[in-house]
């Protein structure tokens, strides 16, 4: 998991304690709740330039960090491999 998804994180849950986040981290447990969820899910999107997709806004996806880090990851992934397509046809 990236480092700026773990600080972004953090204040969040605030059942955490000294606990570090691993994937395994409920984010339920830990105290993320369904209106924070949707300002870390805005918070995500502007930190790590990214769409979340609609399908991906479920109970699955935050139910612990490792499960949130990797929609990011895939839609990073998906965006960065866009930006790219459009890098290269800008050079046409």
């Amino acid at each position: 998991m990236d480092p700026r998804f773990v600080d972004l994180l953090t204040p969040f849950l605030k059942f955490l304690g000294d606990q570090e986040i691993t994937p395994e981290t409920s984010l339920r447990e830990h105290g993320l709740d369904s209106m924070q969820a949707i300002e870390l899910l805005f918070a995500i999107e502007d930190t790590f330039a990214v769409v979340l997709p609609d399908e991906d806004m479920n109970d699955a996806t935050f139910a612990t960090a490792g499960s949130l880090w990797n929609v990011i990851s895939a839609a990073s992934d998906t965006a960065g491999t866009a930006q790219e397509a459009d890098r290269t046809a800008n050079l046409r």
